[in-house]
């Protein structure tokens, strides 16, 4: 199954432009191919204002993120993979949503079961979760 995190990317930012906010990301900038000035980054992340006013190009897809945007007046192109991004949430009020932190590989398709190994009888049900789960309430 695809990941949720580009959807609920896509909507969150569409939703909280809808209501004439500013939306920023929450980013991971050690995360394998991100793009993103030097400098500006803290403690290996960076918050960026991804609002239409901000950015140029701005596309999302189920990959990444990537946009033009100024930075110390200076134009920089930026490359956001999906799993890099930590939250995206509204500068006004901070209502978005957080994301677990996602390894590089995670949803990497070269990491594939070996021989079948991995693979649980045709017949059999797929296992349970356990724990709890980490929904995450949006208003």
């Amino acid at each position: 199954m695809n990941s949720s995190r580009p959807y609920l990317v896509r909507a969150l930012y569409e939703w909280i432009v809808d209501n004439d906010c500013t939306p920023h990301m929450l980013v991971n900038s050690e995360f394998a191919a991100v793009q993103v000035p030097q400098g500006f980054a803290s403690d290996g992340q960076i918050v960026l204002n991804v609002s239409p006013s901000a950015v140029r190009h701005l596309h999302m897809d189920n990959e990444a993120v990537s946009f033009e945007g100024r930075f110390g007046g200076v134009p920089h192109t930026l490359y956001v993979p999906i799993g890099a991004i930590l939250g995206i949430y509204a500068r006004e009020n901070g209502q978005g949503m957080v994301f677990d932190l996602e390894s590089p590989f995670e949803d990497d398709e070269a990491i594939e079961a070996e021989d079948g190994d991995d693979l649980p009888p045709p017949d059999s049900e797929p296992p349970r979760p356990s724990g709890r789960p980490s929904l995450k309430v949006v208003k």
